[in-house]
């Protein structure tokens, strides 16, 4: 599988963008995909995470109420929808994807084998 993610832009505090990992190749409903973030001068964090099925979603503290995500595996894409943007939300977002994830493991990016190039968000003050 591979993936491209897209969607990133510039948006003032408070405003939404969407974000989509578009796989291609190998069988997308079996892969768990994951959004991960990695700020400038910082570690690459965990976003969220959509399990292959669809009916499980995990989401870090930091975005809970604001972000959502969702797949749609007709068009082997998943998408990370932001609202009330931060500019601490400010960074390149990844999306990665793993066949073989439990869920024990799914906040770690180590444990996604496959990752997309990134797209940058940028949230203006």
């Amino acid at each position: 599988v591979q993936l491209q993610a897209s969607g990133g832009g510039l948006v003032q505090a408070g405003g939404s963008l969407r974000l989509s990992c578009a796989a291609s190749g190998g069988t997308f409903s079996r892969q768990t995909v994951g959004w991960f973030r990695q700020a400038p001068g910082k570690e690459r964090e965990f976003v969220a995470a959509i399990f292959r099925s669809g009916g499980n979603t995990y989401l870090a503290e930091a975005v809970k109420g604001r972000f959502t995500v969702s797949r749609d595996n007709g068009k082997n894409t998943v998408y990370l929808i932001m609202n009330s943007l931060r500019p601490d939300d400010t960074a390149v977002y990844y999306c990665a994807a793993s066949s073989s994830i439990i869920l024990s493991s799914i906040r770690m990016s180590r444990s996604y084998g496959t990752w997309g190039q990134g797209t940058l968000v940028t949230v203006s003050s």
